[in-house]
Protein backbone atom coordinates (compact mmCIF):
# COMPACT_ATOMS: atom_id res chain seq x y z
CA UNK A 1 0.00 0.00 0.00
CA UNK A 2 2.63 2.54 0.67
CA UNK A 3 6.24 2.15 0.34
CA UNK A 4 9.15 4.33 2.49
CA UNK A 5 8.84 7.45 2.65
CA UNK A 6 11.38 10.69 1.14
CA UNK A 7 9.70 13.48 3.56
CA UNK A 8 11.74 15.97 1.71
CA UNK A 9 10.70 14.59 -1.97
CA UNK A 10 13.74 14.40 -3.41
CA UNK A 11 16.16 16.56 -1.77
CA UNK A 12 17.70 13.24 0.04
CA UNK A 13 17.63 11.04 -2.62
CA UNK A 14 19.65 13.98 -4.66
CA UNK A 15 22.28 13.86 -2.05
CA UNK A 16 26.05 13.24 -3.08
CA UNK A 17 26.31 9.39 -2.32
CA UNK A 18 29.55 9.05 -3.14
CA UNK A 19 32.29 8.40 -0.26
CA UNK A 20 33.48 12.29 0.75
CA UNK A 21 37.50 11.77 1.01
CA UNK A 22 38.83 12.93 4.51
CA UNK A 23 41.28 14.45 2.91
CA UNK A 24 43.94 11.48 3.31
CA UNK A 25 43.85 8.46 0.81
CA UNK A 26 45.29 6.22 3.72
CA UNK A 27 42.49 6.88 6.40
CA UNK A 28 40.15 6.62 3.56
CA UNK A 29 40.81 3.00 2.75
CA UNK A 30 41.17 2.39 6.50
CA UNK A 31 37.46 3.46 7.05
CA UNK A 32 36.05 1.88 3.85
CA UNK A 33 37.63 -1.21 5.28
CA UNK A 34 36.41 -0.85 8.42
CA UNK A 35 32.41 -0.58 7.14
CA UNK A 36 33.77 -3.47 4.40
CA UNK A 37 34.27 -5.47 7.71
CA UNK A 38 31.23 -4.65 9.63
CA UNK A 39 29.24 -6.05 7.03
CA UNK A 40 27.59 -3.08 5.64
CA UNK A 41 25.74 -4.18 2.21
CA UNK A 42 23.37 -1.11 1.65
CA UNK A 43 24.83 2.91 1.21
CA UNK A 44 28.13 1.99 2.60
CA UNK A 45 29.49 5.32 1.35
CA UNK A 46 27.50 7.34 3.58
CA UNK A 47 28.51 5.24 6.79
CA UNK A 48 31.91 5.76 6.22
CA UNK A 49 30.76 9.42 5.37
CA UNK A 50 29.30 9.68 8.98
CA UNK A 51 32.49 7.80 10.52
CA UNK A 52 34.16 10.71 8.68
CA UNK A 53 31.99 13.47 9.94
CA UNK A 54 32.88 12.40 13.66
CA UNK A 55 36.05 12.32 13.06
CA UNK A 56 36.21 15.87 12.11
CA UNK A 57 34.34 16.86 14.81
CA UNK A 58 37.20 15.52 17.44
CA UNK A 59 39.56 17.13 14.87
CA UNK A 60 37.90 20.74 15.66
CA UNK A 61 37.68 20.34 18.87
CA UNK A 62 33.97 20.67 19.16
CA UNK A 63 32.61 21.12 22.72
CA UNK A 64 31.81 18.38 24.86
CA UNK A 65 27.79 19.48 25.76
CA UNK A 66 27.64 19.33 21.52
CA UNK A 67 29.10 16.39 21.20
CA UNK A 68 26.86 14.74 23.64
CA UNK A 69 23.83 16.51 21.61
CA UNK A 70 24.61 15.34 18.22
CA UNK A 71 25.37 11.31 19.95
CA UNK A 72 21.84 11.52 21.69
CA UNK A 73 20.57 12.70 18.39
CA UNK A 74 22.09 10.34 16.26
CA UNK A 75 20.95 7.23 18.70
CA UNK A 76 17.52 8.41 18.93
CA UNK A 77 17.61 8.91 15.72
CA UNK A 78 19.02 5.18 15.08
CA UNK A 79 16.49 3.66 17.67
CA UNK A 80 13.43 5.02 15.52
CA UNK A 81 14.34 3.98 12.37
CA UNK A 82 15.23 0.28 13.62
CA UNK A 83 11.08 0.74 15.00
CA UNK A 84 9.39 2.32 12.02
CA UNK A 85 11.83 -0.15 9.20
CA UNK A 86 9.43 -3.47 9.71
CA UNK A 87 6.68 -1.18 8.97
CA UNK A 88 7.47 1.02 5.88
CA UNK A 89 4.78 -0.73 3.37
CA UNK A 90 1.95 0.59 5.62
CA UNK A 91 0.74 4.13 5.32
CA UNK A 92 0.21 5.93 8.64
CA UNK A 93 -1.18 9.04 10.20
CA UNK A 94 -0.24 11.55 12.80
CA UNK A 95 -2.34 12.56 15.46
CA UNK A 96 -2.05 15.60 17.47
CA UNK A 97 -3.66 16.97 20.43
CA UNK A 98 -3.62 17.92 24.12
CA UNK A 99 -2.46 15.60 26.78
CA UNK A 100 -5.04 17.17 28.98
CA UNK A 101 -8.22 16.46 27.00
CA UNK A 102 -10.53 14.25 29.28
CA UNK A 103 -12.13 10.36 28.62
CA UNK A 104 -15.80 12.41 29.20
CA UNK A 105 -14.79 15.49 26.20
CA UNK A 106 -16.38 15.09 22.64
CA UNK A 107 -12.99 15.52 21.61
CA UNK A 108 -11.50 12.70 23.13
CA UNK A 109 -14.37 10.44 22.01
CA UNK A 110 -14.18 11.89 18.14
CA UNK A 111 -10.32 10.93 18.27
CA UNK A 112 -10.75 7.52 19.27
CA UNK A 113 -13.09 7.24 16.50
CA UNK A 114 -11.01 8.87 13.82
CA UNK A 115 -8.23 6.82 14.71
CA UNK A 116 -10.19 3.54 14.47
CA UNK A 117 -12.41 4.39 11.01
CA UNK A 118 -8.51 4.99 9.78
CA UNK A 119 -7.04 1.98 10.90
CA UNK A 120 -9.95 0.00 9.26
CA UNK A 121 -9.03 2.25 5.89
CA UNK A 122 -5.36 -0.04 5.93
CA UNK A 123 -3.45 3.23 8.45
CA UNK A 124 -1.35 2.93 11.36
CA UNK A 125 -1.65 5.58 14.21
CA UNK A 126 1.60 7.60 15.38
CA UNK A 127 0.75 9.84 18.36
CA UNK A 128 3.19 11.39 21.16
CA UNK A 129 2.64 8.36 23.34
CA UNK A 130 0.98 10.36 26.10
CA UNK A 131 -2.53 10.70 27.43
CA UNK A 132 -5.62 12.81 26.25
CA UNK A 133 -6.33 13.59 22.38
CA UNK A 134 -3.05 10.56 21.97
CA UNK A 135 -4.16 7.65 24.33
CA UNK A 136 -8.13 8.26 23.07
CA UNK A 137 -6.81 7.85 19.05
CA UNK A 138 -4.04 4.83 20.26
CA UNK A 139 -7.40 3.77 22.07
CA UNK A 140 -9.25 3.30 18.89
CA UNK A 141 -5.90 2.04 16.69
CA UNK A 142 -5.24 -0.66 19.18
CA UNK A 143 -1.97 -1.44 20.14
CA UNK A 144 -0.99 -3.39 17.45
CA UNK A 145 -2.01 -0.45 15.07
CA UNK A 146 0.01 2.20 17.04
CA UNK A 147 2.77 4.32 17.27
CA UNK A 148 4.24 6.34 19.73
CA UNK A 149 6.91 9.08 19.84
CA UNK A 150 7.52 9.93 23.86
CA UNK A 151 9.24 13.04 24.99
CA UNK A 152 10.80 13.01 28.40
CA UNK A 153 9.35 15.62 30.29
CA UNK A 154 9.52 16.41 34.38
CA UNK A 155 6.35 16.57 34.72
CA UNK A 156 2.39 15.42 32.41
CA UNK A 157 3.93 13.27 29.37
CA UNK A 158 4.28 9.62 30.09
CA UNK A 159 3.50 6.85 27.87
CA UNK A 160 -0.51 5.94 27.77
CA UNK A 161 -1.44 2.38 28.65
CA UNK A 162 -2.10 0.88 25.26
CA UNK A 163 1.64 1.88 23.89
CA UNK A 164 3.25 1.45 26.68
CA UNK A 165 6.13 -1.40 27.01
CA UNK A 166 5.52 -1.79 22.84
CA UNK A 167 8.63 -1.87 20.91
CA UNK A 168 7.08 0.67 18.63
CA UNK A 169 7.29 3.14 21.41
CA UNK A 170 10.05 5.22 21.01
CA UNK A 171 11.56 7.84 23.82
CA UNK A 172 13.10 10.86 22.80
CA UNK A 173 14.79 13.25 24.99
CA UNK A 174 14.63 16.13 22.59
CA UNK A 175 11.76 17.44 20.93
CA UNK A 176 13.36 18.42 17.13
CA UNK A 177 14.36 14.21 16.82
CA UNK A 178 11.02 13.67 17.46
CA UNK A 179 9.58 15.68 14.98
CA UNK A 180 11.46 14.40 12.46
CA UNK A 181 10.45 11.59 13.05
CA UNK A 182 6.30 12.64 12.96
CA UNK A 183 7.01 14.29 9.50
CA UNK A 184 9.28 11.59 8.10
CA UNK A 185 7.16 8.89 8.82
CA UNK A 186 3.68 10.01 8.21
CA UNK A 187 1.53 10.19 4.82
CA UNK A 188 -1.36 12.65 6.62
CA UNK A 189 -1.49 14.97 10.10
CA UNK A 190 -4.80 15.10 11.95
CA UNK A 191 -4.76 18.17 14.32
CA UNK A 192 -7.01 17.95 17.19
CA UNK A 193 -7.54 20.81 19.78
CA UNK A 194 -4.28 20.85 22.27
CA UNK A 195 -1.57 22.91 23.52
CA UNK A 196 1.46 24.75 22.85
CA UNK A 197 2.77 21.12 21.74
CA UNK A 198 -0.23 20.86 19.25
CA UNK A 199 0.52 24.37 17.78
CA UNK A 200 4.11 23.96 17.73
CA UNK A 201 3.79 20.64 15.01
CA UNK A 202 0.97 22.04 13.11
CA UNK A 203 2.78 24.97 12.57
CA UNK A 204 5.93 22.90 11.98
CA UNK A 205 4.41 20.90 9.49
CA UNK A 206 2.92 24.16 7.55
CA UNK A 207 6.21 25.62 7.97
CA UNK A 208 8.12 22.52 5.71
CA UNK A 209 5.38 22.45 3.42
CA UNK A 210 5.03 26.06 2.54
CA UNK A 211 8.51 26.07 1.94
CA UNK A 212 9.44 22.94 -0.27
CA UNK A 213 11.62 21.12 3.03
CA UNK A 214 8.94 18.55 3.71
CA UNK A 215 6.31 16.52 0.82
CA UNK A 216 2.71 17.88 0.93
CA UNK A 217 0.64 15.60 2.72
CA UNK A 218 -2.90 16.69 3.94
CA UNK A 219 -3.43 17.69 7.02
CA UNK A 220 -7.07 17.86 8.93
CA UNK A 221 -7.81 20.14 11.45
CA UNK A 222 -10.55 18.23 13.24
CA UNK A 223 -12.82 19.84 15.84
CA UNK A 224 -15.89 18.50 18.07
CA UNK A 225 -19.77 19.12 16.42
CA UNK A 226 -20.28 22.63 15.95
CA UNK A 227 -16.88 23.41 17.80
CA UNK A 228 -15.24 26.28 17.07
CA UNK A 229 -11.51 25.89 18.05
CA UNK A 230 -10.05 25.86 14.80
CA UNK A 231 -12.05 28.10 13.18
CA UNK A 232 -10.96 31.04 15.68
CA UNK A 233 -7.61 29.88 14.50
CA UNK A 234 -8.06 30.12 11.04
CA UNK A 235 -9.71 33.46 11.56
CA UNK A 236 -6.19 34.76 13.62
CA UNK A 237 -4.37 33.47 10.00
CA UNK A 238 -6.83 35.30 7.92
CA UNK A 239 -7.01 38.70 10.05
CA UNK A 240 -2.90 39.12 11.25
CA UNK A 241 -0.98 36.46 8.77
CA UNK A 242 -2.71 37.00 5.36
CA UNK A 243 -4.40 40.51 5.35
CA UNK A 244 -0.99 42.12 6.71
CA UNK A 245 0.40 40.16 3.79
CA UNK A 246 2.74 37.60 5.81
CA UNK A 247 1.13 34.93 4.39
CA UNK A 248 -0.85 34.27 0.87
CA UNK A 249 -4.24 32.60 0.35
CA UNK A 250 -2.82 29.77 -1.44
CA UNK A 251 -1.24 28.42 2.09
CA UNK A 252 -4.30 28.19 3.16
CA UNK A 253 -5.47 24.80 1.06
CA UNK A 254 -2.31 22.90 3.07
CA UNK A 255 -5.44 22.32 5.84
CA UNK A 256 -8.61 20.91 5.69
CA UNK A 257 -11.00 21.76 8.71
CA UNK A 258 -14.18 19.40 9.89
CA UNK A 259 -16.29 18.48 12.63
CA UNK A 260 -17.28 15.63 10.68
CA UNK A 261 -15.45 12.43 11.55
CA UNK A 262 -15.96 10.26 8.33
CA UNK A 263 -15.21 13.70 5.92
CA UNK A 264 -12.02 13.68 7.99
CA UNK A 265 -11.44 10.44 6.91
CA UNK A 266 -12.28 10.64 2.97
CA UNK A 267 -10.11 13.74 3.23
CA UNK A 268 -7.04 11.65 3.42
CA UNK A 269 -8.42 9.01 0.86
CA UNK A 270 -8.90 11.54 -1.74
CA UNK A 271 -5.46 12.94 -1.36
CA UNK A 272 -4.34 9.60 -2.56
CA UNK A 273 -7.20 8.66 -4.82
CA UNK A 274 -4.84 8.55 -8.01
CA UNK A 275 -2.29 11.13 -6.90
CA UNK A 276 1.04 8.28 -5.22
CA UNK A 277 3.67 10.75 -4.56
CA UNK A 278 5.87 12.84 -5.78
CA UNK A 279 9.95 14.03 -5.81
CA UNK A 280 11.67 16.46 -7.56
CA UNK A 281 14.75 15.55 -10.19
CA UNK A 282 16.90 18.64 -10.56
CA UNK A 283 14.27 21.28 -11.65
CA UNK A 284 11.58 18.68 -12.93
CA UNK A 285 8.73 17.76 -10.78
CA UNK A 286 7.67 14.10 -10.44
CA UNK A 287 4.13 12.84 -10.40
CA UNK A 288 3.53 9.37 -10.02
CA UNK A 289 0.17 8.30 -10.05
CA UNK A 290 -2.07 4.87 -9.52
CA UNK A 291 -2.91 5.56 -13.33
CA UNK A 292 -2.63 7.87 -16.42
CA UNK A 293 -4.85 10.78 -17.09
CA UNK A 294 -6.55 11.37 -20.18
CA UNK A 295 -5.11 14.35 -22.68
CA UNK A 296 -8.00 16.55 -22.34
CA UNK A 297 -7.15 16.38 -18.36
CA UNK A 298 -4.07 17.15 -18.86
CA UNK A 299 -4.57 20.20 -21.15
CA UNK A 300 -7.19 21.18 -19.08
CA UNK A 301 -4.56 20.96 -16.14
CA UNK A 302 -2.52 22.88 -17.57
CA UNK A 303 -4.19 25.80 -18.65
CA UNK A 304 -5.54 25.94 -14.77
CA UNK A 305 -1.71 25.93 -13.77
CA UNK A 306 -0.29 27.90 -16.13
CA UNK A 307 1.05 30.38 -13.95
CA UNK A 308 2.96 27.10 -11.78
CA UNK A 309 4.07 25.70 -14.68
CA UNK A 310 4.90 28.43 -16.89
CA UNK A 311 8.51 27.25 -18.01
CA UNK A 312 7.54 23.55 -18.64
CA UNK A 313 3.97 22.46 -18.99
CA UNK A 314 3.14 18.90 -17.41
CA UNK A 315 3.48 16.17 -20.20
CA UNK A 316 2.69 12.05 -19.33
CA UNK A 317 5.56 10.25 -18.75
CA UNK A 318 7.26 6.81 -17.61
CA UNK A 319 9.63 6.57 -14.95
CA UNK A 320 12.57 8.76 -15.46
CA UNK A 321 16.51 7.67 -14.90
CA UNK A 322 16.68 9.65 -11.37
CA UNK A 323 13.98 7.94 -10.64
CA UNK A 324 15.53 4.23 -10.53
CA UNK A 325 16.42 3.74 -6.81
CA UNK A 326 12.87 3.45 -6.33
CA UNK A 327 11.89 -0.01 -8.59
CA UNK A 328 9.19 -0.33 -5.98
CA UNK A 329 7.02 2.18 -7.81
CA UNK A 330 8.69 2.55 -11.30
CA UNK A 331 5.29 1.15 -12.75
CA UNK A 332 3.35 3.76 -11.79
CA UNK A 333 2.09 6.51 -14.40
CA UNK A 334 4.01 10.27 -14.46
CA UNK A 335 3.51 13.68 -14.75
CA UNK A 336 6.23 15.66 -15.38
CA UNK A 337 6.79 19.64 -15.44
CA UNK A 338 9.03 22.14 -14.59
CA UNK A 339 7.06 24.81 -12.17
CA UNK A 340 9.06 27.67 -10.15
CA UNK A 341 9.26 26.88 -6.26
CA UNK A 342 7.73 29.96 -4.68
CA UNK A 343 4.37 29.13 -4.12
CA UNK A 344 3.77 25.44 -3.04
CA UNK A 345 -0.01 26.19 -1.76
CA UNK A 346 -0.73 25.59 -5.75
CA UNK A 347 0.77 22.54 -5.91
CA UNK A 348 -1.33 21.28 -3.57
CA UNK A 349 -4.20 22.63 -5.12
CA UNK A 350 -2.69 21.02 -8.25
CA UNK A 351 -2.64 17.62 -6.43
CA UNK A 352 -6.29 18.45 -5.55
CA UNK A 353 -6.70 18.71 -9.41
CA UNK A 354 -5.61 15.48 -10.15
CA UNK A 355 -7.42 13.90 -8.40
CA UNK A 356 -10.29 15.26 -9.54
CA UNK A 357 -9.16 14.67 -13.43
CA UNK A 358 -8.92 11.07 -12.44
CA UNK A 359 -12.68 10.84 -10.95
CA UNK A 360 -13.63 13.09 -14.19
CA UNK A 361 -11.74 10.37 -16.31
CA UNK A 362 -13.76 7.64 -14.71
CA UNK A 363 -16.97 9.02 -15.13
CA UNK A 364 -17.03 9.95 -18.93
Amino acid sequence: MGDVPDFTAGGIHALQTSFASSGDPEFDRRIQQLVEDWGIKGSPELIAEMIVTALRMGSDAVPVPDLKLINRSLKELRQASRAFAPYQGTRKIAIFGSARTQESAEEFKAAQLFALKMVQQGYMIITGGGDGIMGAAQRGAGRENSFGLNIRLPFEQKANPIIEGDPKLVNFNYFFTRKVNFVKETHAIALFPGGFGTMDEGFECLTLMQTGKARIIPIILVDKKDGSYWQTWIDFLRRHLLDQGMISSEDFSFFHLTDDIDKAVEEVLRFYQNFHSYRWAGPDLIIRLQEQITPQALEDLNKEFSDLFNRSPLRASRALKEEKNEPEIYRLARLVGRPHRRTFGRLRQLINAVNRASTMSKHC
